[in-house]
């Protein structure tokens, strides 16, 4: 089936595409929207992540678990909201801890397009939710899809940092060769997890790892 999305992305993911379990996540969705169900993101955006980091471009992959389920909040981009979308607790967080790793200043904005220009694949496991539903459509077969993305990367490139925030995305870990790439984990930055994201220094490592294999670091203002 053709599926809109970078070309070395599809190069790539061909053979998943081809895949009936693929058709049947397409068709799911379409129903949705066929019932009179609103659908985030938007169709043009559900492969945003993919078409905003070229597969060979990939330097740092942070990894969500499914879309925001709010009003024009989701993009495509996991934890990023749009210009003038007000930047939702996690990501408020994720500042913070920019702020106490870096020094650097919380942005006006919860746009995280910047990071992904420079190699940051920021890539939800699950990539369309119904509004106001969250984790909706968890499990029509998503997760079979970005479950073989993150063995294309890890198969396919090295020296790539992981970075697995909170319990389902640090199950993710068995799907990535450590012996070849780099995996940091912490607790999600929701407020839900009472500050334990804070200190983790996630973006400092990520950069000395980046510097160590001679890979420029993520500029992390925004």
């Amino acid at each position: 089936m053709d599926v809109k999305i970078e070309p070395s992305w599809k190069a790539v993911l061909q053979d998943e595409f081809d895949k009936p379990y693929f058709a049947e996540v397409v068709s799911y969705v379409k129903s949705e929207i066929a019932a009179g169900q609103t659908v985030y993101p938007s169709g043009g955006l559900i492969f945003n992540a993919f078409n905003q980091t070229p597969f060979d471009k990939v330097k740092v992959v942070i990894l969500g678990q499914d879309p925001y389920h709010g009003y024009r909040q989701a993009h495509g981009l996991c934890f990023s909201v749009p210009l003038g979308v007000s930047a939702p607790p996690s990501l408020v967080n994720i500042f913070k801890e920019i702020k106490d790793d870096l020094g650097i200043d919380p942005p006006s904005h919860g746009c995280l397009e910047a990071w992904t220009q420079q190699g940051v694949f920021l890539l939800n496991a699950i990539l369309t939710v119904r509004a106001n539903t969250p984790t909706s459509h968890s499990g029509i077969g998503w997760q079979t899809f970005t479950d073989a993305v993150i063995r294309k990367i890890s198969d396919e490139k090295r020296g790539v940092v992981f970075l697995l925030w909170g319990n389902f995305a640090r199950a993710k870990s068995a799907l990535i060769d450590a012996s070849k790439h780099h995996v940091l984990e912490a607790a999600h930055p929701s407020p839900l997890a009472r500050g334990a994201f804070n200190g983790c220094r996630h973006f400092s490592k990520a950069n000395n790892i980046l510097q160590q294999q001679g890979l420029e670091p993520i500029d992390w203002r925004l």
